[in-house]
């Protein structure tokens, strides 16, 4: 927290404090304010708390904000603003801070003068946070006084107080999730670290502190870290793009504040072959991109193709350049603010303000002629990049088309090796894509025909991530996934993008042995999925399936284990003190080793198995994950292996 600032033009006080309605439903209907009661929502509890702080960081008042995790799942968050007010609300008769916490959509974010954009997908406000609260205590520092508040689900214990004096500005929220709401209750500090990275990057020169009580390092201290950039979308690209190899030194930069929409845009070649894009409006992921990406697309494209037109370079190629071209090994942040977004799509997460189109393309479109221009070198390294694209793509198109005209020759098309099911309506099928012919063979046989259709995958699928597209449609794992779940590729508006009208099934379950080498063809399947058919996760239908790592047996009784620490709670459950020898522990090392009647018990009875679904909590950081992973770059991928060891499973 720092020193009390002046309020000045655009004071904030109980009078900015807009009401919009009650609370009440909240506590119903949980998931229509925060999303859902999971995972998800847990963390959007932390989001929301959050989105207030940078609210006053955009408006010029905070440049520090720390989020601790505290040992029993509580959050804190702290900023250094000018603290909520706490004078009488007009309307309300009451203190402003208790109106904000209590009321949902009061806040200074609906009164444009406070806040000229605000964050906050839903814009729900900390009061359904504090609905939502076992517990919650809001602190306030404000004019010399501190200020503070309790409520418990949202009723507060007694009125706004004062407790002291103070010579420091800012707000502390601390509340407790309400677990009669949630379905889990433990953060995880890796979501929280990445948003508040990714807020670091889209907010150039604000401070995120986060603190997690119930971990310590190898001194003993807290874990903790701390996200500051001043680079801002620059240095975002160049975190993103830090395992692969660049094609230009330095990303190219573009903000521009002077029209109604800020537009802040950067973005850098590398030498991989997929496109990364990754756009925010208002500081909210838009994963299902919007006006603003079509905007910033078309401008790329026009751009690039008027000065590749200009230099001559593409007239010597001899080959038709179309828009997918000039984004092959692009990375690009992308990130406006708008006073009014209005977001569609599924998952509500795509722009559909129409005049920020035009606001990026013509940001970006003067910016990257200027830099072409003046740095004809690198302008001539992407143009070649863009030809070698263009060549690539012809040659993807022909294998991409080969794979879907063998279907339609071959009657049904399906790949020998798939068993399929008799139902086939896709919402009540499920595929599995099994490692291996032995484990596929028991797969067959323990299954449900009437819903369960089995793909046995021969060894290690390729490794997409340092492939060229033509050379992925012509591998045979790959040609059989793509067929057996009945999706194409190419669309009116894209021809590479997804086709999923077709699709069979809507459960696919990726089944791997539990081992070193099974995590690996895991992997090398979840990186097929992330680059090619990332709709297929966003949409919910990729998931994991979770064979035991243990059967237990002693005399007649048998258990299975899917923990180390289920393994030994089961043997002490089964096995008096001093008796463990007793007990038989067999090590499952494959899939295999379990006859059909075992992995139908276990891993593929809907009934008793478990399934991990799979989900991109946030694009940006999955990219620079697989990326790491699965690319060429030793050394990052060694140092993550090293930090990440002690949660692997490994086999000694």
């Amino acid at each position: 927290m720092e020193q009390e600032k002046s309020l000045g033009k655009g004071d904030y006080s109980a009078g900015n404090i807009q009401v919009l309605e009650g609370l009440e439903a909240v506590r119903k209907r949980p998931a229509m304010y925060i999303g859902d009661v999971g995972v998800k929502g847990l963390h959007h509890l932390v989001w929301e708390v959050v989105d207030n702080s940078i609210d006053e960081a955009l408006a010029g008042h905070c440049d520090t904000i720390k989020v601790e995790i505290n040992e029993d799942n509580s959050i804190t968050v702290s900023d250094n603003g000018r603290g909520i007010p706490t004078d009488i609300h007009p309307k309300q008769k009451k203190s402003a801070l208790e109106v904000v916490m209590t009321v949902l959509h009061a806040g200074g974010k609906f009164d444009k003068d406070t806040y000229k954009v605000s964050g906050g997908l839903h814009g729900v406000g900390v009061s359904c946070v504090n609905a939502l609260s076992t517990h919650l205590k809001a602190t306030v520092h404000r004019n010399g006084t501190v200020f503070e508040q309790e409520y418990s689900r949202g009723i507060p214990q007694y009125p706004v107080k004062e407790t002291g004096k103070t010579d420091i500005t800012g707000t502390i929220v601390h509340f407790k999730p309400d677990m009669d709401i949630f379905t889990v209750g433990e953060y995880k500090y890796e979501t929280v670290a990445s948003r508040l990275r990714e807020l670091a990057f889209l907010n150039a020169g604000i401070k995120l502190e986060l603190i997690d009580h119930r971990e310590q390092d190898e001194n003993g201290n807290d874990l903790q870290e701390s996200f500051f950039s001043e680079g801002g979308l620059k240095e975002f690209v160049i975190y993103l793009d830090s395992t692969r190899e660049r094609l230009i030194p330095d990303p190219i930069h573009i903000n521009n504040e002077q029209g109604e929409i800020p537009v802040e845009v950067a973005l850098s070649y590398n030498t991989s072959y997929s496109e990364n894009v990754v756009s925010y409006v208002n500081n909210i992921n838009t994963i299902e991109g919007g006006t603003h990406v079509a905007g910033f697309r078309r401008a790329l494209t026009r751009t690039l193709k008027s000065y590749a037109d200009k230099s001559g370079l593409l007239e010597k190629a001899k080959v038709e350049i179309t828009g997918d071209d000039f984004r092959e090994g692009l990375t690009a942040v992308v990130s406006i603010k708008v006073a009014e977004p209005q977001f569609e799509g599924q998952t509500k997460t795509k722009l559909g303000n129409s005049e920020a189109s035009g606001a990026v393309d013509s940001s970006l479109s003067e910016a990257l002629l200027t830099y072409l221009e003046e740095h004809p070198k690198e302008a001539k390294q992407i143009i070649q990049k863009v030809i070698l694209a263009a060549q690539a793509r012809q040659a993807a198109r022909k294998a991409r088309e080969m794979v879907q005209r063998k279907n339609v020759l071959s009657g049904t098309g399906l790949p020998g090796k798939l068993a399929d099911c008799s139902d086939k309506d896709p919402a009540k099928c499920e595929i599995y894509l099994v490692e291996g012919d032995s484990a596929g063979g028991s797969a067959k046989q323990g299954r449900d025909r009437k819903f369960q259709a089995i793909l046995p995958l021969r060894g290690k699928i390729l490794n997409v991530e340092k492939a060229q597209e033509h050379k992925i449609y012509d591998n045979d794992e790959i040609k059989n996934i793509i067929t057996a779940l009945g999706v194409q590729f190419g669309k009116e508006d894209d021809q590479k993008a997804l086709n999923t009208d077709k699709l069979r099934y809507h459960k696919i379950i990726i089944m791997t042995d539990a081992d070193i080498d099974g995590s690996h063809i895991r992997t090398l399947i979840l990186t097929f999925f992330f680059r090619y058919m990332r709709e297929l996760i966003e949409n919910g239908y990729l998931y994991i399936a979770l064979p035991p790592l243990y059967l237990i047996k002693k005399g007649k009784q048998e258990r299975y284990a899917w923990t180390e620490d289920d393994r030994v709670r089961i043997v002490k459950e089964i096995a008096p003190e001093g008796k463990e020898d007793t007990v038989n522990v067999q090590r499952y090392k494959g899939l295999g080793e379990m006859n059909p009647e075992q992995l139908w018990t276990t891993t593929m009875n809907p009934e008793s198995r478990g399934l991990k679904l799979v989900t991109i909590e946030s694009a940006a950081e999955a990219d620079h994950l697989f990326s790491m992973l699965m690319g060429d770059e030793v050394a990052p991928r060694r140092d993550f292996i090293e930090k990440n060891a002690k949660y692997a499973n490994v086999d000694v």
